[in-house]
């Protein structure tokens, strides 16, 4: 898709969405990650991170912060934010968009939302865990900022790992300050080579 035509909004979780946020998570994770982890375990994972409780919980906490993108009122993505982790970083722990609403600016737009919020809390960067083999994906992060930091495989339980790429960006301050530096230094894409591509 080139375009979006109609009102895009960018909204805190709202309880009353909270249904529709695991409906849209259920589809999207269906479509998407067949041929990059097994169904079992797209089922467990959707099992552990998508109930109403869980969500709930999150939210009460006062440390994770969730975000709806509406397209004409219809909701076309989310995002989650998890705070600490890492030394003055955020996590940025879940962004998904429907498949129909890819590639025209969305996803780059949910992303800009999230990270000048965890900027606003005064987080200096935002991390996250992508696998491996989630090409799309990491091609899309790599578009907007983030790099490859770390490769990372953890066992998450009845048998499933994660196998996963850790990347992160810096935002505020801090990154306007590497933009500068990394102009003045070398090509903008030196600093976006995937890890084991050299």
């Amino acid at each position: 898709m080139t375009g979006v035509n109609g009102e895009i909004r960018i909204a805190p979780l709202a309880d009353t969405d909270i249904a529709a946020v695991i409906a849209l998570a259920s589809e999207i994770w269906n479509l998407h990650y067949p041929g990059i982890i097994s169904v079992a375990q797209i089922d467990y994972m959707l099992g552990q991170r998508y109930s109403a409780e869980a969500i709930r919980r999150q939210l009460a906490g006062g440390r994770a912060w969730w975000d709806t993108l509406f397209v004409d009122g219809r909701l076309a993505g989310f995002a989650s934010i998890e705070a600490g982790g890492r030394p003055q970083a955020d996590k940025l722990d879940k962004i998904y968009l429907h498949p129909r609403f890819q590639g025209c600016g969305l996803g780059s737009r949910l992303l800009a939302h999230v990270a000048a919020g965890a900027g606003a809390r005064g987080s200096r960067r935002l991390w996250l865990q992508v696998n491996k083999h989630n090409r799309r994906a990491i091609e899309a992060y790599l578009r907007n900022g983030y790099r490859i930091v770390e490769s990372v495989t953890a066992d998450i339980g009845q048998g499933f790992v994660m196998d996963d790429y850790i990347m992160e960006r810096l935002i505020g301050q801090e990154a306007s300050q590497n933009r500068r530096e990394v102009r003045g230094s070398r090509p903008e894409g030196a600093m976006l080579r995937m890890a084991g591509s050299e």
